[in-house]
């Protein structure tokens, strides 16, 4: 038990492989287990279409009821849907998902009421001693009641107050939400607006028949993007398994890269909100925190991670934070994050704007970026200190692994959490100088044995 709670028990949810490491009986003890955990007697659980989801909501539904408090059950939900039920109803809550990963997987994120974040330092790891010293714990004397829950309108109500709906021009958009929780949210919020839509995989599947739920791999974003060129569409949308991230691409078919979105939607928030402060996390690009103070606003700098999003949004009253991989995080949404706020925000600016998105986003493409590279190393702690060895000369600071920092480029070296890896990212003024550090930047990390 305690070796396939280590491997499932991650730095911000629970995801196994079904039923090898996740099987109800686990469930039900982790429902029960939180239920202790958090001292509550009311939680919320949505789930996601993968198949073995009704079997694990059904078991976790009887550990928390089980442990003598109620379940206000979603049904099917996004995970941004729960965040939004958890703050709208103040309730805890757990959703049912494996976002990205292959069908064979499944999991449970977690957050206290408001949507505040349930990850390994705040909550998670005595989540998972409740479940390893009470397998045996006595039930509740009395069972909770299960009552069943509908926020979808008011979800949508929602997501659109982020824009003014009645200014909206049309537009022709391509969203593949790849047979996940978008098709849920998509055509439910963007059939409220002028909006001609090219809904690409909507049925809510979770065999994923037509290709992952996994928008970062270029494999999965080639059907939105032929849609994108067919349909002559002014843009493309790629949503995740529980559609919490959201991925854009250009009427050109072009990628729109997690910062250059952040800097967009920061815009529009410091428009809405003067002088702002703006979290972005620290792998992001120069033109995000350069946007934010260009439009009045104050940039703050954080670690990878939402946990650490959000408290330093809750500490600084951010109107808004943004990272890389997807996730958009908004005050007015109990500093939880969602992609379908991001991409209905991003929507109000190309109507707004009047012209098509390549062009408004020519600003923000001023760098040229490696995306992130990850390296499977002997020793990644020497391997960090190899790169700050030869760059000692360089701005260096340790907020989360090794950040360098020249006038004409920067990287970041950070070691998993769980993997003998080191992520690389790399940005710099030129894609010929981002070649030759990158090269650089790698003989380094691998120097000391390993590969790629």
């Amino acid at each position: 038990m305690a070796s396939t709670l280590e491997r499932i028990f991650k730095a911000y949810d629970v995801r196994g492989v079904v039923p090898d490491e996740l099987d109800a009986a686990l469930a039900r003890r982790i429902g029960a287990a939180f239920v202790r955990f958090s001292g509550l007697d009311r939680f919320l659980i949505g789930r996601d279409a993968r198949l073995s989801s009704p079997e694990l909501a059904e078991a976790l539904t009887e550990g928390v009821t089980g442990a003598g408090a109620d379940v206000a059950d979603l049904g099917l939900a996004s995970t941004d849907l729960l965040y939004f039920a958890s703050g709208r109803l103040d309730l805890p809550g757990i959703m049912i998902t494996a976002s990205h990963n292959p069908r064979e997987y499944n999991g449970l994120k977690f957050c206290l009421p408001g949507a505040r974040p349930v990850g390994e330092a705040s909550g998670l790891r005595e989540i998972r001693r409740l479940v390893e010293d009470d397998a045996d714990a006595v039930a509740s004397a009395s069972r909770g009641r299960v009552e069943r829950v509908d926020l979808l309108e008011d979800y949508v109500e929602h997501v659109l107050s982020f824009v003014d709906v009645g200014a909206m021009r049309p537009l022709t958009v391509v969203a593949d939400t790849a047979n996940g929780m978008g098709g849920l949210v998509v055509p439910a919020v963007l059939g409220r607006l002028p909006i001609r839509l090219h809904h690409l995989y909507p049925e809510l599947d979770g065999t994923f028949p037509n290709h992952p739920a996994d928008p970062i791999d270029p494999e999965n974003q080639k059907d939105l993007k032929a849609a994108v060129l067919e349909h002559g569409a002014d843009v493309g949308l790629a949503f995740d398994g529980d559609a919490d991230r959201v991925f854009l691409v250009d009427e050109h078919a072009e990628d729109v890269s997690g910062s250059v979105l952040t800097a967009l939607v920061a815009r529009a928030m410091l428009r809405r909100h003067p002088g702002a402060v703006i979290v972005h996390n620290l792998i992001c690009s120069w033109i995000v925190p350069e946007t934010i103070r260009a439009e009045g606003g104050v940039p703050v700098r954080t670690r990878v991670g939402h946990s650490f999003i959000k408290q330093v949004m809750a500490e600084t009253g951010a109107v808004f934070g943004g990272e890389h991989s997807g996730h958009y995080y908004f005050r007015d949404n109990y500093n939880a994050d969602s992609g379908m706020i991001a991409a209905v925000i991003a929507l109000g600016e190309l109507s707004e704007a009047g012209v098509p998105l390549s062009e408004l986003l020519r600003p923000f493409r001023r760098y040229a970026a490696s995306g992130e590279i990850n390296s499977r190393v002997d020793d990644p702690a020497a391997a960090l200190e190899r790169v700050a060895a030869a760059f000692r000369q360089a701005r260096q600071d340790r907020l989360d692994g090794l950040t360098v920092e020249e006038d004409d480029w920067w990287c970041n070296v950070r070691p998993s959490n769980t993997e003998p890896l080191l992520r690389l990212n790399v940005e710099a003024r030129t894609p010929e100088l981002l070649a030759e550090r990158t090269a650089e930047l790698l003989a380094l990390i691998r120097g000391g044995g390993g590969d790629g």
